[in-house]
């Protein structure tokens, strides 16, 4: 079993940044070479925000957050890093950990198997 550890949430002005952490424990193997955030406003559908997977790094990011966030990773730590700068009211929401990419499309919340519990992020204008 995977655990996942969420951390740096928070209430934050628009235009301020925050960056949440994020750290894999327990039975982590090949299955855990990819990371990714997953948000979820009140009243909305899970949505990916950003991933990432080792060893090639390669990242990948929902169109909404490009040039505002950027995500990386700490293979040896099994850490992953969400860096969210230039913030707005809209990126209010649970921010989730997730890991165990089973599947094709990095977005697409049924393709992760294992999730944190989630980090609130409140952005206020």
């Amino acid at each position: 079993q995977v655990q996942l550890a969420e951390s740096g949430g928070g209430p934050v002005q628009a235009g301020g940044s925050l960056r949440l952490s994020c750290t894999a424990s327990g039975y982590t193997n090949e299955d855990t070479n990819c990371m990714g955030w997953f948000r979820q406003a009140p009243g909305k559908e899970r949505e990916g925000v950003a991933a990432i997977c080792a060893p090639s790094l390669a990242t990948y990011s929902a169109d909404f957050v490009k040039g505002r966030f950027t995500i990386s990773l700490d293979p040896a730590k099994k850490t992953v890093f969400l860096q969210m700068n230039s913030l707005k009211p809209e990126d209010t929401a649970t921010y989730y950990c997730a890991t165990g990419f089973y599947g094709d499309t990095w977005w697409r919340e049924r393709d992760w198997g294992y999730w944190g519990q989630g980090t609130q992020v409140t952005v206020s204008s």
